[in-house]
């Protein structure tokens, strides 16, 4: 036969408190205070102080250098009797000018990774 255990002394014990208006939490709220030295009420309001304070700076700081610089768009304009030739010679030297850019690009990094012994 097996052995019934007792019931649990806090079975039936709420396991969150009865709720209450907010009228009733703020008098509570006042009486405790009341009851307290004038050193605690002291530390209680600076340290709400100091947790409000370091919230707004959070806020006021996620809002500061989050919009993207403006951009310059520069817009050449051609002449609309160009031909396919001229077009053709445009676009081969503003590929040499791009490739002479990354050229000298990876020249710098050269330079550098020397300059840092980096292999």
């Amino acid at each position: 036969m097996a052995i019934a255990l007792p019931p649990p002394y806090l079975g039936a014990m709420a396991i969150l408190p009865p709720m209450s208006s907010p009228r009733a939490a703020l008098r509570d709220l006042r009486d405790f205070f009341r009851h307290r030295e004038r050193e605690h009420v002291l530390g209680a309001i600076m340290a709400v102080l100091v947790t409000i304070i370091i919230v707004i700076i959070f806020l006021v700081d996620s809002q500061i250098n989050t919009a993207p610089p403006p951009q310059i768009v520069t817009v050449e304009l051609y002449d609309s009797s160009r031909t396919d030739a001229e077009i053709i010679a445009d676009q081969k030297k503003d590929q040499a000018a791009k490739e002479a850019a990354a050229k000298e690009k990876q020249r710098q990094f050269q330079k550098l990774e020397k300059q840092l012994g980096i292999e």
